[in-house]
């Protein structure tokens, strides 16, 4: 037996309760910003994805008007940085919602370091930093989907493997719904079957 929830007679806020505990987990980007008069802004968004390969474009979405946006649309700049769980609360810390004008970098006590082709500072300890310029942004309702366009990344040598980022020493922090956040827990691998394959796999005797 199912319970039905209708949108559209549902409060806003108990529907966004009800998406977030049910679009589980979600990554998280880490947006570093710096607003037109040179103040940095540092704060996690959960509504993330890659939105494209070639180009390579990644999308965050600001649910309000936050100062991110603000200072994306001012600059046309921003960083990707990834949340580890070893920064677990100072990524929930740069969430506060501190007043414009108050840098969370120094607020929260996060050290920067300078980005390689973009003006917004990275976090220092994040092990991955998606630099980005902004590619465009799409009003949805009472949120904006930015998509920018990455035009450099930096990928700490510490969670290299084999030439590959590996997840488990990313150390991957998400989001849940209400205060929950989730962490890596098990990881399984299983390979795709190309269709040229499909009739072989499937016709195997069961053991």
């Amino acid at each position: 037996m199912r319970i039905d929830f209708d949108p559209a007679r549902c409060d806003r806020d108990a529907f966004y309760r009800l998406l977030t505990a049910t679009v589980v987990p979600r990554p998280i980007a880490w947006v570093s910003t710096t607003s037109a008069d040179g103040t940095d802004n540092l704060a996690p968004h959960s509504f993330f994805t890659i939105s494209c390969v070639a180009p390579p474009v990644v999308q965050f979405t600001s649910v309000g008007r936050k100062d991110s946006l603000r200072n994306i649309e001012e600059t046309g700049e921003f960083v990707v940085n990834f949340a580890p769980e070893s920064m677990f609360e100072q990524i929930n810390a740069t969430a506060t919602d501190f007043p414009r004008g108050v840098s969370e970098f120094d607020a929260v006590g996060v050290t920067r370091e300078p980005g390689l082709r973009v003006k917004p500072p990275r976090v220092a300890a994040s092990p991955v930093a998606l630099e980005c310029e902004l590619h465009s942004t799409l009003r949805l309702g009472d949120s904006t989907v930015v998509f920018g366009r990455v035009v450099h990344a930096a990928v700490s040598e510490e969670v290299m493997a084999e030439g590959h980022p590996e997840v488990t020493r990313l150390a991957p922090l998400t989001r849940l719904g209400r205060d929950e956040w989730g962490t890596l827990g098990g990881v399984r691998e299983i390979s795709r079957v190309p269709y040229s394959r499909w009739q072989e796999t499937q016709a195997r005797p069961a053991r």
